[in-house]
């Protein structure tokens, strides 16, 4: 199939277009600037990130998300600033999905920007880029008052996977905003330390339910998750049934025999994925005292539940054929 843009002999003959008075003339140039995937095509949109039609100039900043590196971080950068929230919400998009790790010299300066929303789009560019050097400002980041700053500087953290950084996500597990203490909790995972484990442990507690569902979840991911065996099974009476189904799986993940009973209540309780989750965590855990509760299930309405179930009881079977054998 042929492209629509075909009809360009080359680069230059875009320039000619870009020109045009009637700005969706200028803004299909772009388009084609952007299909092209010829870098050299950075410089001519870059060009236009001055252009008076804010349509124009957000397609610009559409167009440069196809391409990587320094040059066309720098367009973006100034697009980033835009006074159109259109403008400056697309090019936020574009520069999240660089990967050349030389694009951080032209955004770190940002990260210092007086706008929140600058900031914030900064260090969510920043996080593929895995530099080492973006801890510290990440870090300082955390300390910013406006807490959609502070989740992207969490990401920057969480990518960077640096034990270093554990004290400072363990802190924000008292953090005003329940987003930040989320993303904490949820870029604690990356730690198989005691220590990360311990605070996950204590924000099981939080009195947000969606900080609690993180932290049950990201517990099954801890090598030290079992530590919390407990406390993961005080979380399946939860008010919430989303925690209860983290929580559920958590314990499976980590075969917690002692969770078998409490996993099998949830096979009554309403909800179809937390009885589906239930039955894969008794088979999960393979234990003989599941297979009551799965018999409960055997004929449960949602076919997910049911298949769940025929599985977990093979699993038991052949669990105690080994045992014999």
């Amino acid at each position: 199939m042929s492209s629509p843009f075909e009809s360009y002999d080359d680069l230059e003959d875009a320039d000619e277009r870009l020109q045009a008075a009637d700005p969706a003339e200028r803004r299909v140039a772009i388009i084609a600037l952007g299909h092209s995937g010829d870098s050299a095509a950075v410089g001519h949109l870059a060009r236009m990130v001055s252009d008076p039609d804010a349509g124009v100039r957000q397609q610009v900043a559409m167009a440069l998300g196809e391409f990587d590196g320094p040059d066309a971080a720098d367009a973006l950068a100034k697009l980033l600033v835009d006074p159109e929230s259109v403008v400056a919400s697309a090019a936020a998009d574009s520069m999240a999905e660089f990967k050349d790790p030389a694009c951080a010299d032209v955004i770190l300066p940002l990260v210092k920007h007086a706008h929140a929303f600058v900031r914030m789009g900064a260090l969510r560019a920043l996080k593929e880029l895995r530099r080492k050097d973006t801890l510290k400002p990440a870090l300082e980041a955390l300390q910013d008052q406006d807490a959609a700053v502070r989740v992207q500087a969490i990401g920057v953290i969480g990518f960077l996977k640096l034990e270093e950084s554990i004290p400072a996500l363990t802190a924000l597990i008292h953090d005003p905003d329940a987003h930040v203490r989320r993303a904490a909790v949820s870029a604690l995972a990356f730690s198989q330390m005691r220590p990360a484990a311990e605070t996950i442990t204590r924000a099981l507690k939080d009195e947000d339910w969606m900080v609690r569902e993180m932290a049950a979840e990201t517990l099954g991911l801890n090598a030290n998750g079992a530590l919390a065996a407990d406390q993961l099974i005080a979380s399946l009476a939860d008010g919430f049934w989303q925690v209860r189904l983290k929580a559920v799986r958590s314990l499976g993940k980590m075969k917690i025999e002692g969770a078998v009973r409490p996993i099998g209540y949830c096979v009554n309780h309403e909800q179809a994925n937390l009885r589906k989750e239930a039955a894969a965590a008794l088979g999960e855990i393979a234990h003989p005292d599941g297979e009551a509760f799965l018999a409960i299930v055997a004929d449960d309405p949602d076919p997910d539940v049911r298949k769940n179930a025929r599985w977990a009881l093979q699993q038991i079977v052949a669990k105690k054929a080994k045992a014999k054998s």
